[in-house]
């Protein structure tokens, strides 16, 4: 081997081990990145969605509906500690803002993460009002699929934890949409605990009415 070639090798050894330190300080650098930006998203958060209280909270285990890791175009229930009212109307804000709040990971997301719950309220009738920011809309991929995910597991989540609701009108920045981003239609009410009714019960047949006696002779 000729020594000029013994030099080029070394040197493009050198630059190799160079460019993976460089690549190794470059991956540490995008994780301290978005390990900053969590903790910005956070403190942002903590200001523009402050934690929803009640004196009627209770530590329980609630079911969030998130985008599954394995299966992302199906929803997959996730049982998370929160402190929970038993007043509907605020339970209702309290496990929605976890659904936004506390996604698993970025690809389980199912609702934009700068989206916020503006205002929820319930009806006598069990019908929930939710009302949230045009972040909702316009941060929603528009599609059927990525819709129907943002839809159902705002359904979902409801369903799982607060069981006196019996459907949900979804409003944008307090209007009424049309749809969510394109293709889910917002005009009507989503229904909640849905069940199929009730197979009546069996009935006898009626008894035959009595045949009229033969006339006398």
């Amino acid at each position: 081997m000729s020594r000029n070639l013994k030099i080029t090798l070394g040197i493009l050894g050198v630059a190799v081990i160079a460019g993976l330190i460089s690549l190794r300080g470059l991956q540490k650098r995008v994780n301290q990145l978005a390990g900053d930006q969590v903790a910005e998203e956070q403190a942002r958060r903590a200001v523009v969605a402050p934690q929803i209280t009640s004196p009627s909270d209770v530590a329980a285990r609630a079911l969030i509906y998130w985008a599954s890791p394995g299966a992302p175009d199906q929803l997959a229930p996730v049982p998370v500690d929160l402190q929970l009212a038993t007043d509907p109307g605020v339970r209702s804000k309290q496990v929605l803002q976890a659904l936004i709040v506390n996604a698993p990971s970025a690809p389980q997301r199912t609702l934009p993460a700068d989206a916020n719950l503006l205002a929820l309220y319930v009806l006598p009738d069990g019908t929930a009002i939710a009302d949230f920011s045009d972040a909702l809309s316009s941060g929603t991929p528009s599609g059927i699929l990525s819709e129907s995910l943002a839809v159902n597991s705002i359904l979902r989540t409801l369903e799982s934890n607060v069981p006196s609701l019996r459907r949900l009108k979804i409003l944008i920045h307090g209007q009424q949409a049309d749809t969510l981003a394109g293709h889910v239609d917002l005009t009507g009410y989503f229904d909640l605990h849905s069940v199929a009714p009730a197979t009546p019960p069996a009935t006898a047949p009626p008894a035959p009415a009595a045949s009229a006696p033969p006339p006398s002779k």
